[in-house]
């Protein structure tokens, strides 16, 4: 198992996630992150704690709840109802593997009626299975199907691992 970012770089790849969702959205009449389930949540707050910092901007934030192990025969759902209209939807997850998870958590975005929907990763794995790309990326990372992401944001040492 090799570190591919620590606490430091995972800092400084969230805060520049930050500042371009701010300067891509100055001009949105609200901002909505909704965080997948898990880690996907542990990031979207993390967003919203530096966006909080550097902007004005209105934001609010759901979690985006389903089970990553069975994402088709399992409900997906929201966390809270929230309004939608009109405002700027960004889809956060920890790792972008085949873009499957991210696909079935947009299902409850979409009967809604959004400016625009947006997608922000820490890290993107780059194996698109799904023809999804993300707006917003920590870190480009090149894998093979066989290989796994960890992301940690537990404790004080955020970690990133290849295994």
């Amino acid at each position: 198992m090799s570190e591919v970012l620590n606490h430091q770089q995972i800092k400084k790849k969230i805060t520049r996630m930050a500042y371009e969702i701010y300067e891509r959205n100055l001009h949105s009449s609200g901002v909505v992150i909704a965080g997948v389930t898990g880690m996907g949540t542990i990031l979207a707050d993390l967003l919203v704690q530096e966006l909080k910092k550097i902007s004005t901007l209105n934001l609010e934030e759901v979690e985006v709840i389903l089970d990553k192990s069975n994402v088709v025969s399992e409900e997906i759902e929201l966390s809270e109802e929230i309004e939608l209209s009109g405002k700027t939807l960004i889809l956060v997850d920890d790792v972008l593997n085949t873009g499957k998870t991210l696909a079935y958590a947009m299902k409850p975005f979409l009967d809604k009626e959004v400016f625009k929907m947006e997608i922000a990763v820490l890290v993107n794995r780059s194996n698109g299975l799904f023809p999804l790309k993300p707006d917003y990326t920590g870190y480009e990372l090149s894998t093979t199907l066989n290989e796994h992401i960890k992301v940690d944001f537990s404790g004080n040492q955020y970690s990133v691992h290849l295994h």
